[in-house]
């Protein structure tokens, strides 16, 4: 009986210590990132570039995801007040689906952005790897990376880690309790993925 008490001991004392280093994980993102994001237009400052991190245009259901326009309604925001002068959208890009594809033409023809300045990164399969094909394929440093505010911080991160000089606009959440509660659960869990692969020198690249 001692030493089944002694197991149960040492497990728990193990889970203890997982949950605080995932709960450190993510004090060291919000750490890194504080001060970097930005909701409102007027105060944030300019940049070269802005990196459009992709999601589907489409829910399940068929009809627009209020993510995805959210994320174009917010970058058209930035060009046509004269934050950006390029846009990078970034997302997957696979047989029958193109996120980058749909976010570009989104922006040329429902926002009025001109489609000479957007470029296409079909290779955006993960947060990780927009940010890293953003810096190392298309030689942009000083970015404004685009998405909802649980979403930036990591994308923050791991742009920091890169010495780009980042900055994050978050797009209009979806405010259901639904969404907010799976949201943050899962980025809590994704930091701490993050702060992993920084540690260890995983990226990821599909």
């Amino acid at each position: 009986m001692k030493r089944i008490l002694n197991i149960l001991k040492s497990f728990f004392t193990l889970v203890e210590i997982g949950v605080l280093l995932m709960i450190l994980a993510n004090v060291w993102v919000y750490a890194l990132t504080n001060g970097r994001t930005y909701t409102r237009i007027s105060k944030i400052p300019p940049r070269e570039t802005a990196l459009v991190l992709g999601t589907s245009p489409k829910m399940k259901s068929g009809l627009s995801n209020p993510y995805f326009t959210s994320r174009m309604d917010a970058t058209a925001l930035l060009y046509h007040h004269g934050k950006i002068k390029k846009i990078i959208v970034s997302g997957e890009k696979s047989p029958g689906y193109d996120e980058p594809f749909a976010m570009k033409n989104y922006l040329v023809y429902q926002e009025g952005v001109p489609e000479r300045i957007i470029i296409e990164d079909p290779k955006g399969f993960k947060t990780q790897a927009s940010i890293s094909n953003c810096k190392n394929i298309y030689q942009q440093n000083d970015v404004i990376i685009v998405s909802q505010g649980f979403h930036n911080l990591r994308a923050l991160f791991y742009a920091r880690n890169n010495d780009m000089n980042a900055l994050g606009f978050d797009a209009q959440d979806v405010l259901s309790n639904q969404s907010y509660y799976r949201n943050q659960s899962r980025e809590f869990l994704a930091r701490v993925l993050a702060v992993v692969y920084y540690v260890f020198g995983i990226e990821r690249k599909g």
